[in-house]
């Protein structure tokens, strides 16, 4: 079965709403150029209430490693989503010390799949996201078929401007070690808010296909 995470939460109603759906991951942003930032004075008792059975990310682009740490104690993140161009090393700052770390990468006609090498033993996931001047949230899908050229056996997360259509398609995919889908803009009322039946129903779709 495929897992589930739900981006660019800030809205406390909103992902109480969110927590009744049971997503695997639920993802909050410290990006302040991101629309979806929490802003620096995010409450810590919204992430305090998602469940323990619901594993907490922070999406984080080229911050300060002290920054990103300090983060993870605040909001108890279960993971850290790294979208810049952070290194191996800097992945293991964070690997090591028993924090989840989903490395990301913005894929295009011109990706080279060597350099995930560095990366594998860093990192507990990759995600693959849609080359744009943005960091995520874009909207646009990649090809999926440059995936194929994917050899190692680390799990991915499949971003990239998913919307409720592509279920039956992400289904059928049998080749590739899809680890978790991972949703946003196109599940958006506005940037931050989801609309909540549309994700219930994207779920829906998921598992009965």
């Amino acid at each position: 079965m495929l897992k589930l995470k739900v981006c660019g939460m800030r809205d406390r109603k909103n992902l109480e709403q969110l927590i009744g759906l049971g997503p695997d991951y639920i993802g909050f942003i410290f990006y302040s150029k991101s629309s979806r930032f929490v802003g620096e004075e995010f409450n810590p008792d919204i992430t305090a209430m998602v469940p323990a059975s619901i594993r907490k990310v922070g999406v984080f682009v080229d911050a300060d490693a002290y920054y990103v740490s300090s983060r993870i104690v605040k909001y108890g993140l279960d993971f850290v989503q790294l979208h810049g161009t952070e290194t191996p090393d800097y992945c293991r700052k964070f690997y090591g010390e028993g924090t989840g770390v989903i490395k990301s990468f913005s894929i295009d006609e011109d990706f080279d799949f060597n350099i995930l090498e560095d990366y594998a033993d860093n990192c507990s996931y990759f995600l693959f996201d849609t080359k744009t001047p943005l960091f995520g949230g874009s909207g646009e899908k990649f090809n999926w078929g440059l995936l194929e050229k994917y050899q190692l056996p680390k799990p991915f997360f499949l971003s990239g401007g998913l919307g409720i259509d592509d279920a039956e398609k992400i289904t059928r995919i049998k080749n590739l070690n899809i680890h978790a889908l991972d949703i946003n803009s196109r599940f958006e009322l506005q940037p931050g808010i989801k609309n909540i039946d549309m994700i219930k129903e994207f779920i829906t779709k998921i598992k009965h296909n």
